[in-house]
């Protein structure tokens, strides 16, 4: 639980720049967007899965920021 919480606390800098943060969520929207692109066009239940998978880690990094706030303060 230690080790988590220093990984998490030297991504606060990334966090609390709003700048920095907003430009970090706009590219995963991008990356996000690529990948429902693909599960669109794709025609391989595989590709789809990986694509699926994909998207959730994504989306799970744009929580990053409220998981660094909420368990390093």
């Amino acid at each position: 639980m230690q080790k988590d919480k220093e990984h998490l606390n030297k991504l606060k800098p990334l966090v609390n720049n709003h700048q920095q943060w907003g430009d970090f969520s706009e590219y995963l929207d991008f990356v996000i967007a690529q990948q429902h692109r693909a599960i669109e066009q794709s025609d391989s239940t595989i590709a789809i899965h990986r694509a699926q998978g994909a998207i959730y880690q994504l989306r799970r990094l744009k929580l990053l920021r409220d998981e660094v706030l909420k368990k390093v303060d």
